[in-house]
């Protein structure tokens, strides 16, 4: 049964008679509001005759599922599922489809991290697809590029630049996991760029975002925006809701691909227009960089949390253990004892949070140059820090832990996919430009942006995570797994930067603790917590001891938390923010299999545009 119906969300009606909320959320009006009367006459949920008021139901349907950000991919996973695919030809095909109709989120130009549950196994399997910095460029020369004292990469521009991963992770799963040819996969992404598709409402938003943010940063940084310009932006202005988009440009790279494999845009002729661009602009990439790119196969770690259920994620370079960082503290304390939206059981998240991301910023790096402690994700290591908590108090300031052996937390616009078909194979699939769009640098006559992922290494030398040739940085994207009674249950994510794993963790909660369905675990308020110390900041940090007051960092909640908690946690120390864009707290879509059924449910997000549907 629900728990926290009282509590959690309360319906709009309630909302508006709440002077505190309406008080703290007056921000600004983002560009996007309909701030006509109409808009704002409080009125609020009808009624449901089952399950919570404010949410909807789960989709449930026999053979297959996709949940993704876009409905018109979500109908391309299931028409490619219909037609003899797996869901790994679904999810690829899915995926393509959202770098075209969701580049505000993805693209060709990003990287790639999937888990896929094989049927024949009953195994998780990860993949890795993220690409590396530049073979024959050292930190050194990176730092004779950037202005003098210089802390951080700049978020566009050639430098941030990474070898895009994404189309070598398609060809790694679909070579292990494929049924149908690639020409055949692609072909609805390239049938929708040349002949166009409406923009969704959300998207529309994010477009107009980041055209203001490309101009404003371009006054600061000079890049190259007139390519972007010409793909994503014609007469100066972001496609507007409804409006029909074509990118004929990226129809005909992805329909290169489809036919020249992984090869042609690493060694062929896309990687000759790239690296020959990047090239005019400052970089440092080389044929040789693209041609040596590669995905690696990597194992997925899962820790328990209570009556059954695990929480499954990927290893670094990724931000997966941060995750499982927080279900290790969390699971020291019964947070049923409270209602969903009470004080405590938010600031216990946040504080497990803050504690999980100090690590996060001083062990998480390329494995392949780094090793994350094992210790990190042991039961004892997860005591160790929930004794760290002052349960009445936030704590001013952690430090991460004593273990021998990185601003990062932006809205990190991702795209996160999910997609299972009628033999249980299930794919968790996230992929990203990273910040906003990316680099801003779209390669001539390619359609698509390079990634500004290097924006998260760090420039400390002596850091993990430090820039060195042909290493991957610090990852944010994340996607995961929930199994229950030791056997995989349910493929989901929820994307968005440093939100994600405290967005898994707050999914995690709502579902085992709090009973709710997969629909409402989604659509349930959720916090976000930003600051503290960061995977791009120098190893020494700033000392726990004289930290400054922001290392507390900022609480931001949404407005369905009740007012009495805002206040509460602000009296326990917290700096708390009514948050009213749903901007900060990611996009979430979930499959579950009945293991006695076979049958699927899924759910998707509310703060998005997408669907999720089966047959």
């Amino acid at each position: 049964m629900l728990k926290p119906a009282m509590m959690l969300l309360a319906g709009a009606a309630a909302l508006a008679a709440t002077p505190l909320i309406a008080q703290e959320a007056a921000s600004p009006a983002p560009a996007h509001a309909d701030t006509t009367p109409q808009a704002t006459q409080g009125i609020g949920p009808g009624a449901r005759p089952v399950g919570a008021q404010w949410s909807r139901s789960p989709v449930i349907a026999p053979h297959g599922m996709a949940a993704t950000a876009h409905p018109l991919a979500t109908q391309i996973a299931l028409d490619i599922l219909k037609a003899g695919g797996s869901a790994v030809d679904a999810a690829i095909a899915a995926n393509a489809a959202l770098g075209l109709m969701e580049p505000t989120g993805n693209g060709i130009g990003g990287d790639l991290f999937a888990i896929v549950l094989d049927p024949k196994t009953g195994e998780l399997v990860g993949l890795n697809g993220s690409g590396r910095s530049p073979s024959g460029q050292t930190l050194a020369q990176l730092k004779a590029k950037l202005p003098e004292g210089a802390t951080n990469l700049p978020p566009v521009g050639p430098l941030p630049v990474t070898i895009p991963g994404t189309v070598d992770a398609w060809f790694e799963m679909h070579a292990r996991y494929g049924k149908l040819p690639m020409e055949q996969v692609l072909a609805p992404a390239i049938r929708y760029a040349r002949e166009g598709h409406p923009v969704a409402p959300v998207i529309a938003m994010y477009f107009e975002r980041n055209l203001q943010s490309f101009e404003r940063l371009q006054k600061s940084v000079p890049f190259d925006l007139a390519n972007a310009r010409a793909t994503y932006f014609k007469d100066g202005r972001a496609p507007k809701p409804g409006a029909m988009f074509r990118n004929p440009d990226l129809g005909n790279t992805l329909e290169t691909i489809a036919k020249g494999g992984r090869d042609a845009f690493y060694k062929g002729q896309l990687a000759k227009v790239m690296v020959d661009y990047l090239g005019r602009q400052g970089s440092a990439f080389t044929l040789k960089d693209f041609a040596a790119h590669k995905s690696t196969w990597v194992d997925v770690a899962c820790v328990t949390y209570r009556k059954g259920y695990e929480l499954c994620e990927l290893p670094p370079n990724s931000q997966g253990f941060a995750a499982l960082q927080m279900v290790n503290i969390l699971k020291n304390v019964d947070l049923s004892q409270w209602e969903r939206g009470s004080p405590q059981v938010l600031h216990y998240i946040t504080e497990a949070k803050r504690l999980a991301f100090e690590d996060a910023a001083r062990f998480y790096a390329d494995p392949d140059f780094a090793r994350t402690p094992a210790e990190l994700l042991t039961d004892e290591y997860g005591k160790q820090r929930f004794a760290l908590i002052d349960p009445a108090r936030a704590t001013p300031a952690f430090s991460p832990g004593a273990l021998v052996a990185p601003k990062l937390e932006g809205e990190g616009d991702t795209t996160y996919m999910t997609v299972a078909d009628s033999s249980g194979m299930m794919v968790s699939l996230i992929q990203s430009n990273y910040r906003g769009m990316g680099s801003g640098l779209v390669p001539d006559g390619l359609g698509f942006m390079f990634q500004d992922r290097g924006e998260l290494y760090s420039l400390d030398p002596a850091h993990p995570n430090a820039y060195a040739p042909a290493k991957r940085p610090f990852q944010t994207i994340i996607p995961a797994f929930i199994k229950k009674d030791g056997k995989p249950w349910a493929s989901f994510g929820l994307m968005g930067g440093g939100m994600q794993p405290q967005g898994h963790v707050q999914v995690l909660v709502n579902l085992v603790d709090y009973g709710m369905n997969l629909q409402e675990a989604g659509d349930a308020a959720r916090l976000h917590h930003d600051g503290g110390r960061q995977p791009t900041d120098a190893l020494a940090g700033t000392p726990a001891d004289t930290a400054p007051v922001d290392m507390l960092g900022v609480l931001q909640v949404e407005p369905g938390i009740p007012a009495a908690t805002v206040e509460a946690l602000k009296a326990m120390g917290h700096k708390v923010e009514v948050e009213s864009t749903g901007i900060p707290f990611g996009g979430y879509q979930i499959i579950a299999r009945d293991p006695a059924t076979g049958v699927y449910t899924g759910a998707t997000e509310m703060r998005k545009d997408g669907q999720a549907s089966g047959y």
